[in-house]
C-alpha cells in the first residue's frame, strides 16, 4: 500500500510577522497611553482630572503658560544642575575605567563588581549619609553640591560601561601613540577619548536621565528655594495647586520635552555604546 503523499504546510512567515507587528504597536499604545493623557490633560487645563475628554475638542495652552512661569526657573535649575552633573560623572569614570581596563591593576574585577553594587544601596540612604557630611561642608542648598550627589548616580554606570568599551580596543593603538612619544595622559586624551565616543557620549546620556529625574537628593540636600529642580518644584506644585491638573501635567510635558530629545538625537550612539564592548 502506498505511502500517503505528505501535504504541503501553507507558509505562515507573512501571518506571523503580522501579527508580531500587530501585537508590538498594541504594547506600544499601552506603554505611550499615560504620555497621551498626560498630555492630553495638560490641553484640558479647565477640566478636573476625571472630567478630561478622551479627546481635546480645543488647544488650550494656557496651562502650559502657568507651567512655564511657575517652574521655568525650576526647569533652567534642573537643566544647569544635569549639565554639571555630567561634566563631573564623564571627569571621574573616564580615567577610572581607563585605568581598570589597562593598568592591569590587581582586583580589578572586584572594584568593578563594587562599583556595581554601589548602586543597590537605597537612595534614601546615601541622601541622608551625604546629608550631615554636605552640612559640614557647606555645600547644603548649594548648586555645585547637587550636582556632586548627581554625578554619583551615573558614574557607577559610567565606568562599567567605559571599561567594557575601552578594553576592546586594541592594545597596538595605544603602543604606536606611546612611540611616537605620546605620554599616558597625552595618550588618553588624544587617542582613547576619540576612540571611546560612543560609549562616553552613552555614559553621558544616561547620567544626564539620572541627574534630571532625581529627586530623594533634591528634596534632602535643599532646605531652602535658591537650588529647586523641577522634580521638586512639581511636587511642591501638586501640593499648592492640587486641583489646577492641566498646569501640573503641562509642567510634566515641559519636564520630559528635554529628556525626549536627548534620546531620538543620541539613539544610535547608544545602541554602538552599549554593544560595543560585547565585541572583541
Amino acid at each position: 500500500m502506498a505511502a500517503d503523499t505528505p501535504v504541503a504546510a501553507k507558509p505562515r512567515g507573512p501571518r506571523r510577522r503580522l501579527g508580531s507587528t500587530v501585537a508590538g504597536v498594541l504594547i506600544l499604545c499601552v506603554m505611550l497611553f499615560p504620555l497621551y493623557w498626560m498630555l492630553n490633560t495638560a490641553l484640558q487645563p479647565e477640566s478636573g482630572l476625571l472630567q478630561v475628554d478622551p479627546v481635546p475638542g480645543s488647544l488650550d495652552l494656557s496651562g502650559f503658560s502657568k507651567a512655564l512661569t511657575d517652574q521655568g526657573g525650576h526647569l533652567l535649575t534642573s537643566l544647569v544642575v544635569s549639565l554639571g552633573a555630567v561634566v563631573i560623572c564623564l571627569a571621574v569614570a573616564a580615567p577610572a575605567a581607563y585605568g581598570l581596563a589597562r593598568f592591569g591593576l590587581r582586583g580589578s574585577r572586584t572594584i568593578v563588581f563594587g562599583t556595581l553594587i554601589t548602586q543597590m544601596v537605597p537612595g534614601i540612604v546615601i541622601a541622608n549619609a551625604l546629608y550631615n557630611s554636605y552640612v559640614d561642608l557647606g555645600l547644603v542648598n548649594s548648586y555645585f553640591g547637587l550636582m556632586l550627589a548627581d554625578a554619583s548616580l551615573g558614574i557607577p554606570f559610567s565606568i562599567v560601561l567605559m571599561r567594557s568599551f575601552m578594553v576592546s580596543i586594541p592594545g597596538e593603538v595605544i603602543e604606536a601613540a606611546q612611540v611616537d612619544g605620546a605620554g599616558p595622559v597625552r595618550t588618553f586624551v588624544r587617542v582613547v577619548l576619540p576612540m571611546s565616543r560612543n560609549s562616553l557620549i552613552t555614559s553621558g546620556l544616561f547620567a544626564f536621565l539620572f541627574s534630571w529625574s532625581d529627586f530623594m537628593f533634591a528634596l534632602t540636600l535643599n532646605t531652602t528655594d535658591d537650588v529647586k529642580p523641577v522634580t521638586l518644584g512639581i511636587y511642591q506644585y501638586i501640593g499648592a495647586h492640587v486641583g489646577d491638573w492641566g498646569s501640573v501635567m503641562a509642567a510634566s510635558v515641559l519636564s520630559a520635552i528635554p529628556a525626549a530629545i536627548l534620546l531620538v538625537l543620541a539613539q544610535k550612539y547608544i545602541a554602538a555604546g552599549i554593544t560595543g564592548g560585547s565585541v572583541k
